[in-house]
């Protein structure tokens, strides 16, 4: 008992930037180098899906931002040099944005996470109409406290279009019991898919604890 607590513990220790480990599994796909889109970028660094991709592994992309106030934290943290756009992600040209850094729209990884559901939900939907084509898509539904399923409707939305579940009832930390987020990748990834719990369990050995 002991010593599952401390593994559990250390895991999430692990997860010095992202609150799920979202950033350590496009890390685990794609390696170093990639590219991506982080809508709700929110804090510089803590629970930063992408932090750790630009800082550490040399991942290009961009964020975007709709609280003003999370400017100062921004400028306060100049390690991040991949440009952060303060706009309403609804009313973005996600296409121009992808010329302005020099990406193309096939892109590694879309983190989709902003307030309220129904905005990240509409958000997704905005990006994949513009053909970009995420070769993973982490999704924050908050089922665990929404009347509505994002969760549902998501998957509707994206498996006809080429995609399949990924990693599913994602939780943070200890909460298991509060699923918040799905992780789709697209069908031509080499990834079966399974549960959250299951992922971190194998995390052994690319988290080096116990």
């Amino acid at each position: 008992m002991i010593v599952k607590y401390l593994k559990n513990l250390l895991s999430i220790k692990k997860f010095n930037y992202s609150q799920a480990g979202q950033d350590l599994f496009a890390y685990e796909l794609f390696g170093k180098n990639g590219t991506y889109i982080d809508i709700g970028s929110g804090m510089p660094k803590l629970y930063s899906n992408t932090y750790l991709l630009e800082v550490d592994y040399g991942w290009k992309g961009f964020g975007i931002e709709y609280n003003l106030e999370r400017k100062k934290d921004w400028s306060s943290c100049p390690e991040r040099k991949n440009r952060i756009y303060w706009t309403d992600a609804l009313n973005f040209n996600y296409q121009k944005a992808l010329k302005e850094n020099k990406i193309t729209a096939n892109i590694d990884f879309l983190s989709c996470d902003i307030e309220p559901q129904e905005n990240t939900f509409l958000a997704l939907k905005k990006v994949i109409n513009e053909n970009i084509k995420p070769k993973l898509i982490t999704f924050e539904h908050d089922r665990y406290k929404e009347k509505k399923d994002y969760d549902i409707l998501a998957r509707e939305f994206l498996l006809p279009k080429g995609y399949k579940i990924g990693i599913e009832n994602v939780y943070s930390g200890f909460k298991k019991n509060k699923i918040f987020e799905t992780w789709f990748v697209r069908e031509d990834i080499n990834f079966a898919s399974r549960e959250y719990k299951n992922w971190v369990e194998k995390k052994e050995k690319f988290f080096n604890f116990l």
